[in-house]
């Protein structure tokens, strides 16, 4: 494939399926939060008038019921719950989708120059604990959505084999997806959440805050994501080299990242920085990993529209180089 740039569930677990049904306003853009942020950008004229036009016919929102069933034990009495929810398709929204190149000018040394409370955390329990209970929710609002899916629909080419890392239920892929791409494989925390995501080929839970190693063998990957999850990470160098190793050569590593997260389980230095310094640090993750080339960001953020306030979203990805193991 050419790739192209722009300018811990409890036990059992229980399963999970799906049904379409209908129901209008159920599910509002999650509550608005974060501070403004200042970032310098190059901007191409002709890379920032770039706008994705979307499928016409695809539409905005989705509303299923998501049933769990509990209890398939040898003593039988099993119980279903349902919950209704709303995904975003990312098409058919009010807002165009610019992607607009950032500077990456920060020097890193030869060795990184991290101490170990840089990654501490406020909540430094298990994060199985913190993540047992599925949240079906979006950490992100519409627009910020609808800007990756458009993004992902732009520059990952048809027939890739795609890995989604510390997913969710849902992974902001284009609807399309499913039907044009090889292989959609997921790992996150929470196998429900897991099951709930429908593009998924296949998926594994797994937490890399304690095993950092990805359960795939080298070189299955031609593209791997990672959505607004990096600043979770108490390892992060160790699984961009697990990213590196899964990845073919010339494969590309796209991760997003907005001004959302939980402080409590985001680590130390994060909180102190803002969009623009997130994106050295990110930059500064790759190249200690090592084997990766052509590190490049992107301001995404949608434009337009009726919103006064949209979530940021920024792009930082690289490619795998051909001469990496």
């Amino acid at each position: 494939n050419n790739l192209k740039s722009p300018p811990k569930p409890t036990s059992p677990v229980p399963t999970m399926s799906s049904s379409q049904t209908s129901r209008t306003n159920f599910l509002k853009t999650a509550t608005l939060a974060a501070a403004a942020s200042t970032f310098v950008t190059a901007i191409d004229p002709q890379t920032a008038s770039a706008l994705v036009q979307s499928p016409k016919t695809n539409p905005r929102y989705i509303d299923e019921e998501v049933q769990m069933k509990f209890g398939n034990g040898p003593d039988g009495n099993p119980r279903t719950r349902g919950l209704l929810v709303r995904r975003f398709t990312g098409d058919g929204t009010p807002w165009t989708f610019p992607v607009r190149p950032v500077s990456l000018v920060r020097t890193w040394p030869d060795e990184p120059p991290f101490k170990p409370e840089d990654f501490l955390r406020a909540d430094q329990q298990d994060d199985g604990s913190f993540y047992a209970i599925p949240r079906l929710v979006y950490h992100i609002d519409e627009a910020a959505v609808a800007s990756l899916t458009q993004y992902y629909r732009r520059f990952i080419p048809k027939g890739s084999e795609v890995l989604d890392i510390c997913s969710s239920w849902v992974s902001h892929y284009p609807l399309e997806f499913p039907t044009v791409m090889k292989r959609i494989s997921g790992t996150g925390m929470n196998a429900l959440e897991l099951r709930a995501n429908d593009q998924f080929t296949d998926f594994k839970a797994k937490n890399l805050n304690i095993d950092p190693t990805l359960p795939y063998e080298d070189a299955s990957f031609d593209v791997v994501t990672c959505v607004v999850s990096i600043d979770y990470l108490i390892s992060p160098m160790k699984v961009l080299k697990e990213v590196n190793r899964v990845l073919r050569p010339g494969g590309k590593v796209i991760i997003s990242q907005s001004n959302r997260c939980f402080q409590s389980k985001a680590v130390a230095m994060w909180l102190q920085m803002n969009d623009r310094q997130h994106l050295e640090l990110i930059n500064g993750y790759l190249q200690y990993a090592g084997g990766f080339t052509a590190v490049k960001a992107y301001d995404i953020t949608a434009a337009d529209g009726p919103n006064t306030y949209r979530d940021p979203m920024f792009i930082i990805e690289a490619l795998k180089t051909d001469s990496s193991t």
